[in-house]
């Protein structure tokens, strides 16, 4: 026969992306956030983020090599995406060891465990933060050590989690610029969103799953404002929310992780309102101020259902 066909599963159309790519551009985007967390907590935060980088991709280099026999993985650059993003979720004056067990948790549990990039059913960089948050929760909670004054104490989610009346009292414009406690991830508000952005015009990220968790947060705690008063609460409560903790950082960057995340629109929507759904719930009532990466993972597990829920139609039915 001349012609001949050949029966192979999906994807049958490859659109030229390649992961090396994708990933380049997530770092870039990551690059301004970084930045704004070095000028306002000091040299420290590149010594996290390099520990962080390095442990990831020396972790991931020697499960590639020595545990599962096959050629190393570490040219598509995840493993860096990983790092950044996991020590984006640590405190500054975390100790450089922890950091260390984070990425390995990160690396060889939360990803080369189910077979490395593309296979993992849970963020990565999401599994080492909540380890280090269960095993060491003095360490992740610290907000003092290696930060300025003008920042130590507890993180305004904390704050206004047990007094509401502080809202009054918080300057969103700062907010923006970085004048927060939190993780390094947490406080580069306006250059996260800048990041996102970029993402956005690079069409690495589609805005469903960002407008999803955002949006489902702000009309959540709008309902809360209406319930506990009204007020100037109804734009301070759904604004605070939005801005303070690791909400813009997940959002963006974890919730929209391929491999973790629903493969079509409706799915995403679905995937994001129950992300905001969940942080809301855990921020206003739970034992933790931040519910962002609890939120993220239990969505990641629900992810197979919503799939197979919004799964499209096959062709001819």
């Amino acid at each position: 026969m001349a012609t001949r066909l050949f029966a192979a599963p999906s994807p049958h159309i490859h659109g030229g992306e390649k992961t090396r790519r994708i990933m380049l551009d997530v770092i870039l985007a990551l690059v301004p956030a970084l930045a704004v967390s070095t000028y306002v907590m000091g040299w420290r935060v590149l010594l996290v983020t390099g520990v962080a980088v390095a442990g990831c991709v020396v972790f991931e280099y020697l499960i590639s090599r020595f545990l599962l026999k096959r050629g190393s993985t570490i040219g598509d650059l995840s493993a860096i995406v990983t790092g950044v993003l996991l020590a984006f979720n640590l405190p500054v004056g975390i100790p450089w060891w922890i950091v260390v067990i984070g990425a390995l948790v990160a690396i060889g549990i939360g990803k080369m465990t189910f077979g490395g990039l593309g296979c993992n059913p849970f963020n990565p960089a999401l599994t080492g933060r909540i380890f280090l948050l269960i095993a060491y929760p003095v360490q992740m909670t610290d907000w003092t050590t290696g930060v300025p004054d003008a920042l130590s104490g507890s993180t305004l989610l904390a704050d206004v989690k047990y007094n509401t009346s502080l809202l009054s009292e918080v300057d969103f414009l700062q907010m923006l610029g970085g004048h927060m406690n939190g993780s390094m991830g947490e406080i580069a508000s306006l250059a996260l969103i800048l990041g996102g952005l970029y993402l956005l015009w690079r069409k690495v990220i589609t805005w469903h799953i960002p407008v999803a968790v955002l949006g489902t947060m702000a009309v959540f705690a709008l309902c809360v404002a209406l319930g506990i008063g009204g007020g100037a609460l109804c734009y301070e409560l759904p604004l605070f929310h939005i801005l303070a903790g690791g909400a813009l950082l997940g959002a963006i960057f974890m919730a929209t992780d391929y491999s973790t995340s629903p493969m079509t629109h409706k799915g995403m929507i679905i995937y994001g309102v129950g992300i905001g759904i969940i942080t809301m719930v855990i921020r206003m009532w739970g034992a933790y101020p931040e519910g962002m990466s609890f939120a993220i993972f239990i969505m990641n597990a629900a992810t197979p259902l919503i799939n197979r829920y919004c799964r499209p139609k096959r062709f001819g039915t």
